[in-house]
């Protein structure tokens, strides 16, 4: 009897596509896993998702609460069935709440499947169910604060502007305000004037997440960064005298009003909001380094929150020019950014250079006040060493207590900070720029103010986050 001998390579081959199709199913059955905890949520929240209109067939869409249980959103149903939307605080909440119809935006948008989903009493469902009624969706329960969002909104005063204030060892959204708003309750109504090209007011725009300033000033934090990290020991040694207006021997670079400041060391110039020394400063960086140091604190790049949001923008790299380099370094020049980007910064420096995910949700309930799901503080990565956030943290302080941000000094709380004044277009007013934390030592909160063609940070900026920070001690 004849036997054939096993051919080696005929095995080879065969267990090659084995573990091929092995790898392969592994690599599916990861991708799924990821999918249903990563994206599964994202793509059901999706509004073309038509799984969130059967959702709505079966389900009243449940509440939208501030931290202290207050209904920021909820659902009226009127004699005939009709259910009706309803925003008891009007335009206070209107950028963070957002909106369910037309489209969702904000928290509408954002928790539109904890809304729609219920984890009523399993025999009131089952009554409900054979009844014909719906069952009652479940409450999202934000991380909005009413007395700081109504302090924010108050001492903005129907400004063109906005302020987002968060803890900084958290990354909890307290407050966000944008002005102008709009009454969510009257949305259906005011829709074609909102989206008419007449209107240049802009009232649907997030402007604390999605309006795109210069930083002016404010951006001197990272040139500020940028020079510890080239200067690590000697540091201290810096020193510049300002007449006021600064000559590079090719352009000219004016403090603001002209102010001569005379001689001053790092932390003076800082807490001056000195252009001419950060502008001299800047042409001294590698400005590779510069660049690298931008990606790292989230410039060109997607932001770890969930909300809708505009990315921050840094153009300059190697082979600017000098023009270029000096503006760029005090917060001008083509470089944007957003309120939101400007707050998380401050809250990487308020807690020793790690950032915290900003988010909106702290926990999703029943109707009946049962826990379904809590939110609990992610570090999204350390953006300095925390030596570096203490060094900026110092002069942010000594902008407080002897530079531009003398409007939030009280014996009640140390506070720090870094106004700007940034400019956008000739023969147009700066807009003003606040961002800072508080206390000192302890930082438990972040303000950050923009009031757009307002003039100084100091003088219209600060006043705003005072008002924040007061409301904020004094409970």
């Amino acid at each position: 009897m004849n036997r054939e001998k096993p051919n080696p390579k005929a095995n080879k081959s065969v267990l090659a596509v084995t573990y091929m199709l092995l790898a392969v199913f592994v690599c599916m059955i990861g991708y799924f896993g990821y999918f249903v905890q990563i994206e599964g949520k994202t793509v059901i929240n999706n509004s073309y998702n038509a799984r969130l209109d059967l959702f709505a067939e079966r389900v009243i869409r449940g509440e939208i609460q501030s931290r202290d249980g207050q209904m920021l959103a909820g659902t009226e149903t009127v004699d005939d069935g009709t259910e009706i939307r309803v925003y008891p605080f009007g335009s206070l909440f209107a950028h963070a709440v957002g909106y369910s119809n037309p489209g969702k935006t904000g928290l509408e948008a954002l928790a539109s499947f904890y809304l729609l989903s219920s984890h009523e009493n399993a025999a009131l469902q089952l009554i409900h169910e054979l009844s014909g009624r719906k069952n009652v969706g479940d409450n999202v329960v934000t991380t909005l604060d009413v007395d700081l969002q109504k302090a924010a909104s108050d001492a903005l005063g129907g400004r063109t502007g906005a302020v987002i204030v968060m803890e900084p060892d958290t990354g909890k959204i307290l407050a966000m305000v944008s002005e102008p708003g709009f009454d969510p309750n009257t949305l259906s109504e005011d829709w074609n004037f909102l989206i008419s090209g007449d209107n240049t007011d802009a009232q649907l725009l997030n402007r604390a997440a999605q309006g795109v300033y210069p930083p002016g000033s404010v951006f001197k934090i990272v040139t500020l960064l940028e020079y510890l990290r080239e200067h690590p020991d000697d540091w201290r040694d810096y020193s510049f005298d300002c007449g006021g207006i600064y000559d590079s021997g090719t352009y000219t670079i004016s403090c603001y009003h002209s102010t001569a400041h005379g001689h001053q060391n790092i932390g003076e110039a800082f807490a001056k909001s000195c252009n001419g020394a950060f502008a001299s400063l800047g042409l001294t960086l590698d400005q590779d380094a510069m660049r690298e140091l931008t990606a790292q604190l989230l410039f060109n790049a997607e932001l770890p929150v969930s909300m809708e949001y505009s990315r921050s923008s840094y153009a300059m790299g190697s082979g600017a020019d000098e023009w270029e380099i000096l503006q760029t370094s005090i917060g001008q020049g083509s470089t944007q950014m957003t309120p939101m980007h400007v707050a998380m910064i401050t809250a990487a420096v308020a807690n020793g250079g790690l950032l915290m995910k900003p988010y909106l949700i702290d926990h999703v309930e029943s109707a009946a006040g049962d826990e379904v799901k809590k939110f609990t503080p992610e570090a999204y990565g350390t953006l300095m060493t925390a030596r570096e956030a203490e060094i900026i943290g110092t002069a942010m302080r000594m902008v407080v207590t002897e530079g531009t941000a003398s409007a939030v000094d009280t014996e009640a709380y140390e506070a720090a900070g870094k106004t700007g004044s940034a400019e956008f277009e000739t023969g147009k007013e700066t807009h003003a720029w606040f961002t800072g934390y508080a206390p000192l030592d302890n930082p438990q909160i972040v303000v950050t103010v923009i009031v757009e063609e307002s003039g100084s940070g100091g003088a219209v900026a600060a006043p705003i986050a005072r008002a924040v920070f007061d409301t904020y001690f004094s409970r």
